[in-house]
């Protein structure tokens, strides 16, 4: 046996690497999951980081939005929109689900590109969404999400007008309204996060945008009261997604991205099993990271 076939048979023969020990808590609390789950973490500081099935390509639901956002901001910066483009807001534009433009605003509305994709962000708002990819466009968005090396967070169509407005009905059949990785959605959040996925300005911006996410019911929902983790979460019937930017001693430390599919409970509760898995993964991490952590906060009331 030659040298080289020895060091393979020996490198197959060796047991295989344990996980760190963030990582065998995360591993502990996904195989609890009824479904698929894929986590991505990144501590900014030390390099650390651990995926489990980082490049598994997912259903990303309302999380795609934040490829959105960075596109619109791209456009800000290279002066294609002023940020306060006015949009007007139309019959045909409303669709149903998150947001408050379809129920509380009448035709004829505007507002600037700016606030709708703060719409976007904080309230997941899809009639606010598809008026901004109405002005940005889906193709746009793609192709800087590939440009930037994330060639798996895709946008797919606008939201509730998949059968009108898909750009690949095929990837639109298999994961909806948009698809990433735990590996690139962690990627683009530290690109955001250290300044460098458009410009400092426009970073910080987006940044201050999804620290006013109003949905708390996921990664938010495990961390000790007063944590900042700025974020954009996503749900339908059989996945639940979030990732974000977690905030230690005032500065942006930890990337945490959870995505989960084929989701057995599908019930749109605080308690579901994907939302509750989702927190306790964002529990972990904040523990491994900042030890001397605040016991964790009251779980919001019961839907």
């Amino acid at each position: 046996m030659t040298a080289a076939l020895f060091a393979l048979a020996m490198l197959l023969a060796a047991d295989p690497p344990k996980p760190s020990a963030l990582g065998a808590k995360v591993e502990a609390i996904a195989a609890t999951h009824k479904g698929k789950i894929a986590v991505g973490v990144k501590d900014l500081a030390s390099g650390e980081e651990f995926f489990l099935r980082g490049d598994d390509v997912m259903p990303a639901a309302s999380l795609i939005k934040l490829a959105v956002m960075v596109e619109t901001f791209r456009l800000f910066e290279e002066r294609k929109f002023n940020f306060d483009h006015k949009l007007t807001l139309t019959k045909e534009d409303t669709v149903p689900g998150a947001g408050v433009l379809t129920d509380s605003f009448s035709p004829g509305a505007t507002f600037s590109l700016l606030d709708a994709v703060r719409l976007m962000i904080t309230v997941s708002d899809n009639t606010a969404t598809n008026m901004v990819l109405d002005t940005i466009t889906i193709p746009a968005t793609n192709a800087t999400m590939t440009k930037l090396g994330f060639p798996e967070t895709r946008i797919n169509a606008k939201v509730f007008k998949g059968s009108t407005t898909s750009v690949d009905p095929a990837r639109t059949k298999k994961y909806g309204l948009g698809s990433t990785t735990a590996r690139e959605m962690t990627g683009l959040l530290e690109l955001i996060a250290t300044k460098k996925a458009v410009s400092v300005t426009a970073s910080d911006e987006m940044l201050g945008i999804l620290k006013k996410n109003h949905d708390n019911e996921m990664l938010v929902r495990g961390l000790p009261t007063g944590t900042t983790f700025a974020h954009k979460t996503g749900a339908v019937s059989n996945a639940r997604t979030d990732a974000g930017v977690l905030y230690l001693k005032g500065k942006p430390a930890v990337i945490i991205c959870v995505l989960t599919d084929e989701n057995a409970d599908q019930r749109w509760l605080v308690d579901n099993d994907a939302q509750v898995v989702i927190s306790k993964v964002g529990r972990v991490v904040y523990d491994h990271f900042a030890p001397a952590a605040a016991p964790a906060k009251a779980e919001p009331p019961k839907k």
